[in-house]
C-alpha cells in the first residue's frame, strides 16, 4: 500500500493531534475520545438506467471512525480517523456521492478507482478561539468540515483556513480553501475538478427580527489548472476545465433548518448570482482515445434560485412544497453550476435527518435543472422521525446536459451517445422515504458541532426510487432505485 505525500502528512499531523489531545483535554471536562461506528448496507439498482454493464451495488460495510478532541485555554484540537471494510463499493460516508466515479469503481484511471476497503483521515485541525470575547467564535486550519445550513455551497472536508462567529443575533464566516489530497489509501489522486482550485468564500447573516434571518453569501473559485494543448492525448485524470468563477448570494429563512423549530410557517429562499469565465477542452476521439483539439473561453452569467414553504399541521406531522432552478443556456454562458464544496443535504423536511435536496436517487446538482418538490414529515419526541418527499425533475434547456447526478446512463439518439437525448427536457421523477429510530442523545463536546451530525446511536432507513422521464429515451429501465440502512453507535 502506497502513500501520496499528503496522506502521510495527514496521518502524522492526525497521529500529533491523537497524542497530544488527552493532554489538552485535561484542562476541560468534556469528553475527549471516542469511537463511531457505522454498519451500512446499500442496494442500488442501476445507476446506468440498464444502458450498459455494471452500475448495482449490493453489500455491506463496516466503517470505524475513531476520534480525539482537546482544549487548553483558548486552544482546541481535533483529529478524526477512519477504517471501512466492506463487501462492495459501500456509500458509508453521505457527503460522498456515488454518482461520483471514485465511488463507484467504475473509473479506469489509476489513483481513482474506490477499493472495498481503506484507511483514511476525515478530519485534522487546530482552532483558537481568543480573537474576539464572543464565545461562538474561532479560528481553524487544518482539514475540516466546512458547512452551511442549506448544503448547497459547502458541505464538505477539505483543507482550509476558516474563521466562524456565531452569536445569537449574527452569523458570519470566512475562509479559504483547497483540496491537496483525499486522505484515502485507495484515492491517491485527486479528481480532476479539484486539482488547482483554491476556493475564497465568505457569509454573514443577522437575525433581524426573532426567529428570522437575511444574509449575503459569496464564494470564488480559481482554478489555474492547464488544460492539454491540441493533439495531446487527454486521460481520465486531466483537467478538462478551468476559470475564475465568482457566486454572489441573497438569503433568508425562518430557522427552517433547525428541526426543533417549532414555528407554524417556516420559510426559506435564495437567489444566487454567477459570474466569471469558463474555459472547456474540446477533445476528438482517434483510435479509441480522447485527443485535445482546442479550447472554448466563455463568460458566465447564470443565476440559481430555492424556495420552500413548510406548514406545522400540529406537534409532530409537517407538510411543505419547495422549487429550485439552476439556469441553462443553448450556448453554455448562462448555464449554472454549484461551488464543488455542495452536499446538496440539508433538514429542509424538519426533522433530524438530512435529506438530498434533489432526490437520494436521483441526486441532482442545480445546473440546468429545476426541480419541484413536495413533502410530509412525522417526529414523535426525540426518539423518531420520517419524511416522504416527492421531486418532479426537468431541464431548463433542452439542448445542454445537466451539471451532474446519480444517475450515469448512455443513450441513443439518431445514432449517437448521449448522456440525455437532445431537445427533451422531462428527467423524471422520484419518491424518497427516510426513517430514523434513535436510541440515546450523545454526549459530544458541541465544538464539534461540524463534525457529527447524530446523536449517539441511530438505525435509519434512506430510500429513493427514480423514474426516468423522456430525457433518458424510451430503452432505458422503467425504474432505478438506491437505499440504504446505517446502523451507528457512538462510544
Amino acid at each position: 500500500m502506497t502513500l501520496n505525500p499528503w496522506m502521510k502528512a495527514g496521518l502524522g499531523l492526525g497521529f500529533a493531534l491523537l497524542w497530544s489531545c488527552p493532554t489538552l483535554a485535561a484542562m476541560t471536562a468534556e469528553k475527549n475520545f471516542g469511537l463511531d461506528i457505522k454498519i451500512t448496507g446499500q442496494s442500488e439498482d442501476d445507476r446506468d438506467l440498464g444502458t450498459r454493464s455494471g452500475g448495482d451495488v449490493n453489500g455491506v460495510g463496516l466503517d470505524l471512525r475513531p476520534w480525539v478532541y482537546g482544549e487548553r485555554g483558548n486552544w482546541s484540537a481535533f483529529a478524526m480517523g477512519q477504517a471501512v471494510a466492506a463487501t462492495d463499493i459501500i456509500e458509508t460516508d453521505s457527503l460522498r456521492q456515488s454518482g461520483n466515479q471514485a465511488e463507484s469503481g467504475s473509473s479506469n484511471a489509476d489513483g481513482r478507482e474506490a477499493d472495498k476497503s481503506y484507511l483514511a483521515m476525515r478530519e485534522f485541525w487546530v482552532g483558537y478561539s481568543g480573537l474576539t470575547a464572543y464565545p461562538g467564535e474561532q479560528l481553524r486550519f487544518g482539514r475540516q468540515r466546512l458547512r452551511n445550513e442549506d448544503g448547497m455551497w459547502r458541505d464538505t472536508n477539505i483543507e482550509a483556513l476558516n474563521w466562524t462567529f456565531d452569536t445569537t443575533l449574527l452569523r458570519a464566516n470566512l475562509g479559504v480553501a483547497e483540496r491537496f489530497s483525499e486522505y484515502r489509501t485507495d484515492l491517491t489522486e485527486l479528481a480532476p475538478v479539484d486539482k488547482d482550485r483554491l476556493h475564497v468564500y465568505g457569509d454573514i447573516a443577522t437575525q433581524w427580527t426573532p426567529g428570522h434571518w437575511a444574509g449575503l453569501r459569496a464564494h470564488h473559485t480559481h482554478d489555474n489548472g492547464n488544460l492539454k494543448s491540441p493533439g495531446e492525448t487527454v486521460d481520465e485524470l486531466d483537467k478538462t476545465r478551468t476559470g475564475d468563477l465568482t457566486w454572489l448570494g441573497l438569503e433568508a429563512n425562518s430557522d427552517a433548518y433547525n428541526w426543533r423549530n417549532q414555528n407554524l410557517v417556516n420559510y426559506w429562499g435564495s437567489v444566487t448570482w454567477l459570474t466569471g469565465d469558463r474555459d472547456s477542452l474540446n477533445t476528438t476521439t482517434v483510435n479509441g482515445e480522447q485527443i485535445a483539439s482546442g479550447k472554448q473561453s466563455r463568460d458566465v452569467n447564470a443565476w440559481a434560485s430555492d424556495l420552500g414553504i413548510r406548514l406545522r399541521l400540529d406537534p409532530n406531522w409537517q407538510v411543505g412544497a419547495a422549487y429550485a432552478r439552476g439556469g441553462g443556456g443553448s450556448d453554455g454562458s448562462s448555464n449554472y453550476e454549484q461551488t464543488g464544496l455542495e452536499s446538496n443535504r440539508s433538514n429542509f423536511t424538519g426533522t433530524r435527518s438530512r435529506v438530498h435536496r434533489f432526490g437520494e436517487a436521483f441526486r441532482g446538482e442545480l445546473g440546468n435543472l429545476q426541480a419541484a418538490t413536495l413533502f410530509t414529515s412525522w417526529q414523535l419526541r426525540d426518539d423518531y422521525d420520517a419524511s416522504l418527499i416527492y421531486h418532479k425533475f426537468w431541464r431548463v434547456d433542452g439542448d445542454q446536459n445537466i451539471s451532474s447526478s446519480g444517475i450515469n446512463a448512455v443513450v441513443e439518439d439518431n445514432g449517437i451517445n448521449r448522456p440525455l437525448i437532445q431537445g427533451e427536457k422531462d428527467l423524471g421523477q422520484e419518491m424518497d422515504v427516510v426513517v430514523t429510530k434513535y436510541f440515546k442523545q450523545g454526549l459530544l463536546p458541541a465544538s464539534l458541532s461540524q463534525s457529527v451530525d447524530e446523536p449517539s446511536a441511530l438505525v435509519r432507513l434512506r430510500a429513493g426510487v427514480f423514474k426516468p422521464g423522456d430525457a433518458y429515451g424510451k430503452e432505458t429501465d422503467s425504474y432505478m432505485h438506491r437505499a440504504f440502512v446505517d446502523v451507528i453507535w457512538r462510544f
